[in-house]
């Protein structure tokens, strides 16, 4: 009986519309995740009511209105043309591999979004009507953290944990420092890199300090020191600034680059609770005020463009860049549908599955 074989590519989510009313829809379903805001179910919630409801949803729609397009949102429609191209390339595979051994397995590929459409219920439940045999979900998110890939995983496992026949199931692990994602992104920055150029910023998400902490396995580890993430150990192995750090290194020796031309800084923080520093907005300000006028900018934990990179990256932080005397900001496109990237993905699943 040939195999059928699921490839889910899994990412974060948007909102269907960047109307208030679905912007306010995928915002709830987003900060209600205990793994997001993790604090007691009756703080969050009246945080949510009396702070982030109210007002959030009116921005954050202003915001998707500037980045949204005529394929519509573009998390998605990248997300989408990425699917085709790496099908593509699995059944050019397939069939080569066929001519020359016989059958081989079918591989399926489809993109499931933890917040939004489309959802992990939705593709699972299409997965099960293909007849997928073995199931490998692909996190889209290159460092770990519980607030994207844990919650994506847990999502995929409890909707397949109600289902009658649950399928064989692998989930590939974080990829910060995979050659196959190191050589892509390096060949992004590359292209927008310049003589000229005086920083490479490589701007990474957020997250709260506790989530770091919460990570630290030992417990006496994480913010013990100011080097506790300049080396991946036991201790700190799922510490997502530990991960964003160990990528600035891989792409600084992969680019060949004086890593004083570099800095590493993180974006989208959200509330007033500490979070993970240096912060990329103070630092685009910071390096204009000191006379660095031409700066290139790359998101390495985003592989696709977003409301993060082309809002809050291209236009507002160019703003803030440009007022406070700067020049240039050249922005690096994230990985997005391209042949490198897919042959990449198929690359580091191969590492951990035999499946693809």
């Amino acid at each position: 009986m040939e195999k059928r074989r699921g490839l889910m590519l899994l990412n974060l989510g948007t909102p269907d519309s960047p109307t208030k009313k679905d912007v306010k829809t995928y915002l709830e379903e987003f900060l209600r995740d205990p793994r997001v805001i993790d604090i007691p179910k009756i703080a969050r919630e009246a945080l949510l009511r009396a702070v982030i409801l109210p007002r959030r949803p009116k921005e954050s729609a202003e915001a998707y209105e500037q980045v949204w397009s005529e394929k519509g949102s573009p998390l998605l429609a990248y997300g989408k043309s990425l699917v085709t191209v790496v099908q593509e390339l699995v059944d050019n595979e397939t069939q080569n591999s066929s001519d020359k051994q016989g059958a081989q397995s079918k591989v399926i590929v489809d993109i499931a979004m933890r917040y939004g459409n489309p959802s992990i219920p939705d593709v699972l439940q299409k997965f099960e009507e293909r007849g997928v045999d073995e199931l490998v979900v692909f996190p889209m998110y290159p460092q770990y953290a519980s607030a994207s890939t844990g919650t994506g995983v847990e999502r995929v496992m409890s909707t397949l944990g109600k289902q009658w026949n649950i399928p064989s199931i692998q989930i590939i692990p974080s990829y910060f420092d995979h050659p196959a994602y190191i050589e892509s992104y390096a060949r992004l920055i590359t292209s927008t890199l310049t003589d000229t150029t005086d920083k490479l910023i490589l701007s990474y998400h957020g997250v709260p300090e506790r989530h770091c902490k919460k990570s630290d396995l030992s417990g006496n580890h994480c913010f013990q020191t100011d080097t506790c993430c300049d080396q991946i150990t036991r201790a700190n192995r799922y510490c997502y600034r530990a991960q964003c750090i160990e990528t600035t290194k891989q792409l600084i020796a992969k680019l060949d680059i004086d890593p004083d031309r570099v800095v590493t800084t993180f974006q989208s923080r959200l509330g007033r609770t500490p979070w993970i520093q240096p912060y990329t907005d103070e630092k685009l300000t910071e390096l204009a005020n000191k006379g660095f006028t031409d700066i290139c900018i790359a998101t390495p934990a985003f592989v696709t463009d977003c409301l993060e990179t082309l809002e809050e990256i291209a236009i507002r932080g160019k703003e803030d860049f440009e007022t406070a005397g700067g020049k240039h900001l050249r922005v690096v496109p994230c990985l997005n549908d391209s042949e490198h990237w897919a042959k990449a993905i198929i690359d580091i699943c191969r590492t951990h599955s035999k499946w693809i």
